[in-house]
Formats: structure tokens, C-alpha cells, sequence
């Protein structure tokens, strides 16, 4: 982890403007603006800056700021071939990387937290850290990316980000069933993608080589009547977290209409899942994280992180 004032104009014009005092937050696209509460009265807000600074192919690696639009990377990868493993729902990569939140399609396109090398971001003291590396060897100390991420923007204001990209499937398509058990299929396929569940429909994405998808329809049309259809759009409201082997109760739960990723644990909810407090040990190692990179508590006042 290094501290230190760049050659770079815009992230020094964006730690000005973070400044030393004041309750201060990032305001993104606010896709997911009250996760984990409501900002705290009277905090003033800025926007992150925003552009891709660089973009390396060959090595499945691309440098952005926070304040980019999700669609906006992913139009300038997806022409050679890649993604990120950033949700595509209207949202920054600043926003989807402080949320900590997956795109529906994790099972092809992999984790946030994994997929975000090293982070830039301005302290409560003002100044630019950056923390983690192209390779892992490099790094040392904190795991900067991994704390950042899903800390809501509590530890630091993210400034940019360095991701790694994935080459995209040659073959991608979506199946649905009203009469296949989702926790069976999933059993069955050797790579499951992404299979989602909303208690009565089950569909899923096979993909890879043309070949193995036919494969994978042949495996699928054992269990039951499968019909291609486009890709699903995932329902807005909440999102719950659960143990993956919890999903075959959610009938005893309060989700409202839901969605849910099987094998994952996801669960795309009409309702907020309840906020259970953290074990003892895990709230010491929230409020001592927090002591050391925010002790005044002036960024992003208000959100809770952690606890469900």
C-alpha cells in the first residue's frame, strides 16, 4: 500500500475535492444508493472520475476510473472479445465494486472481489493510496482490493480501478423449464452456468464452443421440456445472501417475488432480507478496519456494512 500525490491532474483534482474534513460520498449512477442504509443528513456528495485509462488485451487487463458506466467498459472490451466480471444493470464500476455486487452470471464471468487487482482511492486524509498489483507476487501487507470492495465506500473513495477481463463465451444460450428441478440440473451439468430459480420456473445459460452447448441441451432435455428464450432481465429491489443449500427453503422465508441463483446463494428479492447483527469477533475486525482507514468516520457515513 502506497500514499502519495500523482503526475496524474485528475486524480489530484479528485483528492482535492475529497478534501481533509466533512462527511463526503460518491454518488454514482445510485442504482444500488441506500445499500446498507441511508446516507447520514448534511454529507456532501461528488461524482468519481470517470474514462478508461488503459486497455491491454493481450493481457486481460484494463485500467478505468470509478466513475465509468459498466456499459460503457464493457462496449470498448466486448470488441475484443472480453468482460469483466462487473453486473450489467446500468450501474459505475466504482458503484459495483463498493456494492461487492456480482453480475447474475458469475458462474461465466467470475467474482468481483477476484476480478479487481489493484484499487486507487483517496483517503480520509486526503490522499491517494494505492493498493494491490498486476501480479499477485507484487503485493504486500493489506489486500487492499478485497477490503475495498463491498466496504460501500467506508474505507475510501475509489478513484480507479485496475480489472482483470475474461474472454467472453463463443456460445451463449438460455433455456427455460416449468418442470425441472433447479438443484438436480445443477447436479447434472459438469460447468454449471448461471441457473436461476423463481420457485416455479427454472432457467439456465449453457455456454462455451458451440459443441459443448449441444452437449449440454442433450444433458438437459433428460431432466425435462426446455425451450430457448433470451436472456433473462433480473427483477430490481433487493438482494439476500444465503448459504447456496438454504434456496430449497425459501418458501419459508419473506422474499416476496424472488429470483434466485442456485449454487451461488443469491437470491434477487421484492423485499429487504433482515439485518442480523455480526458475531462479536467479526464487528471487532469491522470497527478496528475501520478505525485505522476512516478514525473521524467521514466517508460514507450512514452505511452499514456487513450483517444481513
Amino acid at each position: 500500500m502506497s500514499r502519495l500525490h500523482t503526475a496524474d491532474p485528475v486524480l489530484d483534482a479528485f483528492a482535492k475535492e475529497v478534501g481533509t474534513e466533512g462527511a463526503v460520498a460518491i454518488s454514482g449512477a445510485q442504482t444500488r444508493w441506500n445499500t446498507g442504509g441511508e446516507l447520514a443528513a448534511g454529507t456532501r456528495t461528488i461524482t468519481a472520475p470517470s474514462g478508461i485509462v488503459e486497455y491491454i488485451p493481450e493481457e486481460m487487463i484494463v485500467t478505468v476510473r470509478a466513475g465509468t458506466s459498466v456499459a460503457e467498459l464493457h462496449a470498448e472490451l466486448r470488441v475484443h472479445g472480453q468482460w469483466t466480471a462487473l453486473p450489467e444493470r446500468g450501474g459505475t464500476v466504482g458503484g459495483a465494486i463498493a456494492v461487492g455486487e456480482n453480475d447474475y452470471r458469475r458462474p461465466a464471468r467470475g467474482d468481483v472481489r477476484t476480478a479487481v487487482l489493484q484499487v486507487r482511492y483517496v483517503s480520509a486524509e486526503g490522499e491517494i493510496v494505492t493498493g494491490g498489483g498486476p501480479t499477485v507476487k507484487n503485493v504486500s501487507g493489506f489486500d487492499i482490493p478485497r477490503l475495498i470492495t463491498g466496504s460501500l465506500g467506508t474505507l475510501g473513495c475509489i478513484a480507479e480501478v485496475l480489472l482483470r477481463t475474461n474472454p467472453m463465451p463463443s456460445g451463449q444460450r438460455w433455456f427455460t423449464s416449468a418442470d425441472v428441478n433447479p438443484f438436480a440440473l445443477h447436479q447434472m451439468l459438469l460447468a454449471p452456468g448461471p441457473i436461476l430459480w423463481d420457485g416455479a420456473t427454472t432457467t439456465v445459460m449453457l455456454f462455451g464452443h458451440d459443441v459443448d452447448v449441444e452437449a449440454d441441451r442433450g444433458r438437459i432435455d433428460s431432466l425435462g421440456t426446455f425451450t430457448e428464450v433470451d436472456a433473462p432481465t433480473m427483477p430490481s429491489g433487493f438482494r439476500w445472501s444465503l448459504p447456496p443449500a438454504d434456496l430449497q427453503d425459501l418458501s419459508a422465508l419473506d422474499t416476496g417475488v424472488f429470483v434466485a441463483e442456485v449454487g451461488v446463494g443469491t437470491v434477487h428479492a421484492e423485499k429487504p432480507q433482515p439485518r442480523t447483527p455480526l458475531s462479536p469477533a467479526v464487528q471487532l475486525i469491522h470497527d478496528r478496519m475501520k478505525a485505522e482507514f476512516d478514525p473521524t468516520g467521514r466517508l460514507n457515513p450512514g452505511r452499514i456494512v456487513g450483517g444481513r
